[in-house]
């Protein structure tokens, strides 16, 4: 094994970084820093017509939100073009792969010819063994390698185990097409090999693709990397994820209020356990990780678990991060206007006051910048039905008698001002819940919020007596 582990991540950039991607992308980071190694970036951009920089940026914008770090610069497999020819070059040169004038036409009728027969389509090998002087005039050749037709083709796979294909079943492969471009197979080999790879994680779907990459490596005399095929993610239907399961962009779940400590939590256990802990710490993550924990059966995305996954982490996290996390991502948040209605020095200082009670409900960060909104709203408050509701059946007699008691508070503090309501509630027979529910309604406009005598103390002597005075009977 080489002295130091190498692992990579290489999406294609013809869409966002989606929730497969991104823990595909987080296993290989955890398996490097669990073995003090490194993970490399190439982006796969040699689709030329479906490559785009909006995506590479979304890929690059994703991992980095995450918190996945990669070694050095992201690598472009398209600027590789020339390498790649040039190994083409040395495996025709060396006898291992060879021209192909077959044209578009015959390779058409071999298909439909296997097909016919019940066979899988295989290329014949027409040209494998034939002279180059017996080449038709005006068509371009691809190159394909010689692969061998005879034994098996092994890959001792650190996820799936022992995986065997007959050589017969992996045909003579393309390695660069008649237009001279290099084919993904061999501009995957090619760049894994030149990077120094030593571990391949990846989705199980590329599994096929393992067999007949081990051949391109064997010509070349080169090492094959460890092969890791993890298994897809699927719904909690078990079908395949797609968007309706949360089959979405990275950058979706950031405005969704998901935190990035709660995601990599939840995506490293897709997959992936370590008895039967349930929050795992991204430090934890980096002691236990590693491959043969690795599940090999497809695992379930489950919205319900990574809410309340988000919602732990939340209440876990300091009060300042979890401001400054709110100040940042107010341009994505859908409800991050909230949040600019006043100086940033006064939403930052209020957010700070009340972030002890407010992030004891909330279970994504959209929730917790909707339970900030009374601490920005305008009088007259707008009133949810329920809390109008309760104003009227009582509940201003209730809020006037108490705003009198709070004007004579020789402190202004929730320890203070609850021991006034509850003075108040055993004089004339209350419950608490009874006498605070029209406080909560008078000064948020809502049903819910933090404990009211926190709401109290944050919004401040001046604005609680001017809220309470409004809905006074």
């Amino acid at each position: 094994m080489a002295n130091q582990i190498v692992t990579r991540f290489a999406p294609s950039p013809t869409g966002f970084l989606h929730i497969g991607g991104a823990r595909t992308a987080l296993f290989n980071w955890l398996f490097a820093k669990h073995h003090g190694g490194k993970m490399l970036l190439r982006i796969e951009d040699t689709d030329r017509a479906r490559s785009n920089q909006e995506a590479v940026d979304a890929i690059l914008d994703g991992l980095t939100w995450l918190g996945l770090d990669w070694e050095g610069e992201p690598i472009s497999q398209f600027g590789r073009v020339d390498r790649h020819k040039e190994v083409v070059d040395e495996l025709v040169a060396t006898g291992k792969a060879y021209r192909c004038y077959a044209t578009p036409e015959e390779l058409t009728e071999m298909r439909e010819l296997a097909r016919a027969e019940g066979r899988p389509p295989r290329y014949d090998g027409r040209w494998r063994d034939r002279d180059v002087s017996e080449a038709p005039a005006g068509v371009a050749p691809a190159i394909r390698l010689k692969a061998p037709e005879e034994g098996e083709t092994v890959v001792d796979d650190l996820v799936q185990g022992r995986v065997t294909f007959p050589n017969k079943d992996l045909d003579d492969l393309v390695l660069m097409r008649s237009d001279g471009t290099p084919t993904y197979m061999l501009a995957v080999v090619v760049d894994d090999h030149d990077m120094g790879v030593t571990h391949i994680i990846r989705g199980d779907d590329h599994l096929t693709n393992a067999g007949r990459q081990t051949l391109i490596y064997k010509a070349m005399g080169w090492d094959v990397p460890v092969m890791a095929h993890i298994p897809l993610i699927h719904g909690a239907d078990g079908a395949k994820l797609s968007k309706r399961h949360g089959a979405l962009g990275i950058e979706a779940y950031q405005a969704m209020g998901y935190l990035p400590v709660a995601l990599r939590n939840y995506l490293v256990r897709l997959g992936w356990s370590h008895g039967d802990s349930e929050i795992i710490s991204t430090e934890e993550m980096i002691e236990w990780f590693d491959l043969g924990e690795i599940n090999k059966g497809a695992a379930r995305f489950d919205f319900a678990k990574l809410e309340a996954l988000n919602g732990h982490w939340i209440r876990r996290s300091d009060d300042a991060d979890l401001v400054d996390m709110l100040m940042a991502e107010r341009d994505v948040l859908p409800n991050g206007g909230i949040l600019k209605t006043r100086s940033d020095d006064e939403i930052r200082s209020k957010l700070t006051a009340a972030m002890p009670g407010l992030k004891e409900r909330a279970k994504t960060l959209v929730e917790l910048t909707e339970s900030t909104a009374y601490l920005f709203a305008d009088r007259p408050l707008s009133f949810e039905d329920k809390a109008a509701a309760i104003l009227d059946d009582g509940g201003r007699e209730i809020v006037g008698a108490l705003a009198k008691r709070f004007e004579a508070a020789p402190d202004w503090s929730a320890e203070e001002l609850e021991a006034i309501v509850r003075a108040y509630a055993e004089e004339n027979g209350l419950k608490l819940g009874k006498a605070a529910q029209p406080l909560r309604a008078a000064l948020t406009g809502r049903t819910t919020s933090p404990g009211v005598f926190d709401v109290l103390a944050v919004l401040g002597r001046d604005e609680s007596l001017a809220r309470l005075g409004d809905q006074s009977a």
